[in-house]
């Protein structure tokens, strides 16, 4: 079908945008992260998380404050071209979907090394594009049946955390045949509660917040929400807390049942800490439930985020600020362009696993820090500007706490940032930030020399930015 303009379509519900967010952001980061994490801060991993999820609270709630009054297409890009200028609107944008297909790398790469659990014979490199080819299917049906698939998917790992933290907790309060309950003796057994030191917490702020990554995906979905407003009020709320409960709950039972130092002697990508405890505990079939349970998990993931990754591209097209043809839609409203150079990223993936192996997977994960943090940081700047604006489009939801929580959050992230030159896994995201500017700097002039600059205010998709579509 040949592809034309045509707007997105309004066809996600608030529950599918909920379950949108929870694919992305519950993901291999606490399956796989959740174990370099403990090795670095021990027990008091639990304080990095709780900390975590407030920052990650902070950016979702900015995120609601602005898209609720301006749901448009590229959403927080495109809100930052109206208040720091087409450059932060351009490089945010670019920057993110970088972000994205280095997420998706990382994991399509975990769900290959998950098959590989029953079957390791299988060629690393051949799993990895048999499931990108079925991801990117999935991605350009209609956006409808992309929301049920993906719900499905969200749904599955959600109760498969929720059954992990009920059977852990049947572990630690009353034990198994032949097995005494473990309480939660062992958050203090081997070194105390912060084993490696008070900093220790905050060194893996940088693995914890990848963690999170995903909570800014409610917003991308909100011009093809039937409801915006209050689909977008209802489904954040919802996403952090589940996000919330399910890390600090999973990764406590998890602590309780297994002693950190065993969970961080298998904290790379071959074990997962949550198949180590499974089988600490003696339950050997549970380990391979579970690891079909983080399969699904890890495609869930990345589902989520190719979707996110062809909008992004979709809006850079609409305005101009890529090749036209990733602006357009087919007829059921898919950015099939966009979502098919987006799913590039899987070949480059495969060519990297057949060099590195299993080993890129960390590498993956740390270019995609500088992502994270980058975006975040713009949300939370461009929030204080929005504000400025006596003229704004009225919003349905608002971050409290004045100028002050944002300027939290602003400090509290550049830290994240500078500490993760300390940390191994994390120190090519510090190495990677300034020439990815510069290189976004240079490509930015370029273009406009030689096109138009878009829009500064560019409109919702399908109706004006107000009250009255929310």
């Amino acid at each position: 079908m040949k592809e034309r303009h045509h707007d997105l379509h309004r066809a996600l519900s608030r529950r599918q945008m909920a379950l949108l967010g929870l694919g992305s952001a519950l993901g291999t980061g606490l399956f796989l992260g959740a174990g370099s994490a403990i090795a670095v801060a021990g027990p008091g991993v639990l304080i990095s998380y709780l900390a975590g999820a407030l920052i990650a609270l902070t950016v979702a709630f900015a995120l609601g404050e602005m898209v609720s009054a301006m749901p448009v297409r590229g959403s927080f890009g495109a809100i930052a071209t109206r208040y720091l200028g087409p450059f932060a609107g351009f490089a945010v944008r670019y920057i993110y979907w970088l972000a994205l297909i280095v997420a998706i790398g990382s994991e399509v790469v975990a769900a290959a090394i998950y098959l590989r659990f029953w079957w390791p014979q299988i060629p690393l490199p051949l799993t990895v594009l048999a499931l990108a080819a079925a991801v990117t299917a999935v991605n350009v049906t209609t956006v409808g049946s992309f929301g049920s698939a993906e719900s499905v998917l969200s749904t599955v790992k959600a109760s498969a955390v929720i059954a992990f933290i009920g059977i852990g907790g049947v572990l630690i309060v009353f034990g198994l045949p032949g097995r005494p309950a473990t309480g939660v003796g062992n958050w203090v057994s081997q070194g105390g509660f912060l084993p490696q030191g008070g900093l220790a917490v905050w060194l893996v702020m940088a693995i914890v917040l990848f963690s999170f990554a995903g909570v800014e995906l409610v917003a991308i979905t909100a011009p093809e929400a039937r409801e915006p407003g209050a689909s977008l009020r209802g489904a954040l709320r919802s996403l952090i807390l589940r996000l919330t409960l399910f890390y600090l709950g999973a990764i406590a039972v998890m602590l309780a049942v297994t002693p950190w130092r065993d969970l961080a002697s298998h904290h790379g990508v071959t074990a997962s800490p949550f198949v180590m405890m499974f089988a600490a505990a003696g339950i050997p079939a549970a380990a391979s439930i579970t690891n079909f349970v983080i399969l699904v998990t890890a495609l869930s993931a990345l589902n989520a985020n190719l979707y996110a990754a062809a909008r992004m591209l979709h809006s850079l097209g609409g305005d101009r600020l890529a090749p036209a043809a990733l602006g357009r839609t087919t007829a059921r409203g898919v950015p099939r362009t966009a979502v098919l150079v987006s799913s590039l990223g899987f070949l480059a993936t495969a060519g990297l696993t057949a060099l590195f192996g299993a080993r890129v997977f960390s590498i993956l994960m740390s270019l995609g820090i500088f992502g994270l943090i980058a975006v975040w940081v713009t949300i939370l700047v461009t929030l204080l500007v929005f504000r400025r604006d006596a003229n704004r489009p009225p919003s349905t939801m608002r971050l409290r706490g004045g100028r002050l929580v944002p300027l939290l959050g602003i400090a509290a992230l550049l830290s994240v940032y500078a500490t993760g030159v300390f940390v191994p896994d994390m120190r090519m995201a510090c190495m990677v930030g300034v020439p990815a500017l510069a290189v976004l700097a240079v490509a930015y002039w370029l273009l406009s020399r030689r096109r138009p600059e878009p829009d500064s205010a560019p409109l919702p998709v399908g109706a004006p930015a107000s009250r009255d579509v929310l």
